[in-house]
């Protein structure tokens, strides 16, 4: 296994427990693949793998980057209602995976 695979892995094992530890018990794999597969080109910059619920200009980016752009969803508010709400249900996590923080906030959305 690659460097690379092996830190895809690792990523993905990591979203899958904190899924898990947030009460989504049947976890899309398709979905999580993806997700962490939109990362590998930042597997390395540990910024890029994990999100910080308190911050809000992170907040922002995520609602730019991942719903708005990804999602689709120009909505404002409904979009930060969710990543709010995701941020909340993570809060117990110290180091929020990204692939997990999107999970949830794709979730919430659809």
């Amino acid at each position: 296994m690659s460097d690379l695979a092996e830190k895809l892995a690792k990523l993905k094992e990591t979203a899958a427990g904190q899924l898990k530890e947030c009460g989504v018990s049947n976890i899309d794999k398709e979905l999580l693949e993806t997700l962490v597969n939109r990362l590998r080109t930042m597997v390395d910059n540990k910024d890029a793998v994990l999100v910080s619920g308190k911050d809000a200009s992170e907040l922002e980016t995520v609602r730019r980057n991942f719903v708005e752009k990804k999602l689709g969803i120009t909505d404002r508010d409904k979009a930060m209602a969710a990543i709010h709400k995701v941020a909340e249900k993570m809060s117990g996590i110290r180091m929020k995976s990204r692939p997990a923080f999107y999970y949830l906030v794709q979730q919430e959305l659809s």
